[in-house]
């Protein structure tokens, strides 16, 4: 593995560098955050020893049974999410529930996304992402580990 040594005993890692492995989540019956949390951890390479600031060195993740994942204390209707559309008076808001009803794929994605850099690293990042509703999904060609809870929350 070729390593950047400039004028520094401390290797820098590029994305050069990096083997990426394929990892499966199961998110049903998991807690949105906690499995989020994780799941951006993987996403930035922070599970490594060659873990580098500002570098894409991360995992590919693939979660499925994303429509089973739950909040927890009833917030499934008291948690809500708001956007402007950018006209005057134009507030939106939806509730877990309801955003769920529409696209369970779009909530886990904007809760990774929020836990990720926002700059260029984070569009480049987000797009290993792959999320799924149903248990199935077409990266089995990858051969991705699968993570228990237990495993992904020792990470």
């Amino acid at each position: 593995m070729p390593v950047t040594m400039m004028n520094n005993p401390t290797p820098y890692y590029t994305k050069l560098d990096v083997d990426r492995e394929w990892y499966l989540v199961d998110a049903e019956d998991e807690i949105l955050g906690r499995v989020c949390t994780q799941v951006a951890k993987l996403l930035l390479g922070k599970h490594r020893p060659t873990f580098t600031p500002g570098q894409d060195a991360g995992a590919f993740v693939v979660i499925v049974n994303a429509d089973k994942v739950r909040l927890t204390a009833g917030k499934e209707h008291k948690k809500v999410y708001f956007w402007h559309t950018g006209y005057i008076g134009h507030l939106r808001k939806r509730t877990f529930a309801e955003k769920m009803k529409r696209s369970p794929r779009k909530v886990l994605m904007d809760s990774v996304r929020g836990m990720l850099p926002h700059n260029k690293l984070g569009d480049r990042l987000i797009t290993k992402l792959k999320v799924y509703s149903g248990p199935d999904h077409p990266h089995k060609a990858q051969q991705p580990t699968e993570l228990t809870s237990e495993q992904l929350h020792k990470l």
